[in-house]
């Protein structure tokens, strides 16, 4: 995915709110910028950090930038935006790009399913079962080259985890995909301490045949695209 405009930089000086950040554009001046990320986000969001953030003249959205990468120590990326995940993982699956899944060759987004429940995208090919797949984005590190998640408690993930073990019950395949939007990372585990339920819920849809595959990221300013897979601790 390349960014498009190009990104400019700036300087962090406050998340909050969930989704606005207010950052110090290179010219001096302070602006607030969009932050499409309802986490915590711990260990991404150091006031005083560099920022990348794409600009956007639309007269009909009232923040004119979007905060897209942070800028960490020697030389890596991580990307904030929870939404770009989802976009590189379904040009990957046009493309074939991600073997455990190259054999589908129908994809849809945003398929509903079960109760009040969309998943990412639905997989479908002749001859073999159903496979829903399911997206999360990763950017929290917090020893060594670990990339965890999630960052706080997210009682949504945790029903998703559920959804998928129901899929596989019926007959169905089902993938939860863990993007690593840091180039800081080479494996990744779940983050029990910070929220029990959901490690629980991964445990149980892991012991159901839910499969579960992280993917690392290659980012640049220029833009984000998904990389080799990195190991998983176990699960449960």
């Amino acid at each position: 995915m390349i960014f498009e405009p190009p990104l400019i930089r700036a300087t962090l000086i406050r998340r909050y709110n969930r989704f606005l950040a207010d950052v110090t554009l290179e010219d001096g001046s302070e602006v607030t910028a969009h932050c499409a990320n309802p986490g915590t986000m711990l260990s991404v969001n150091m006031p005083g950090s560099a920022v990348w953030l794409q600009r956007n003249d639309d007269p009909k959205r009232k923040l004119r930038y979007s905060w897209k990468l942070i800028e960490l120590d020697e030389g890596h990326f991580a990307g904030i935006d929870t939404g770009i995940p989802n976009i590189i993982v379904g040009d990957a699956l046009k493309a074939a790009r991600i073997p455990l899944l190259a054999a589908y060759g129908t994809i849809r987004a945003e398929v509903k399913y079960r109760e009040k429940s969309r998943v990412d995208f639905l997989l479908s090919e002749p001859d073999l079962p159903d496979c829903y797949v399911e997206v999360k984005n990763v950017h929290l590190r917090r020893e060594g080259t670990l990339a965890e998640f999630p960052d706080c408690v997210t009682k949504r993930g945790a029903k998703h985890m559920g959804d998928l073990a129901a899929m596989v019950e019926e007959g169905h395949r089902a993938v939860l995909i863990y993007v690593v939007q840091r180039t800081d990372c080479d494996h990744f585990a779940i983050s029990a301490d910070l929220d029990p339920g959901y490690a629980k819920a991964a445990a149980a849809a892991k012991a159901a045949g839910v499969e579960m595959l992280a993917l690392g990221t290659s980012i640049t300013v220029q833009g984000i695209t998904l990389a080799s897979p990195i190991s998983v601790r176990s699960v449960g």
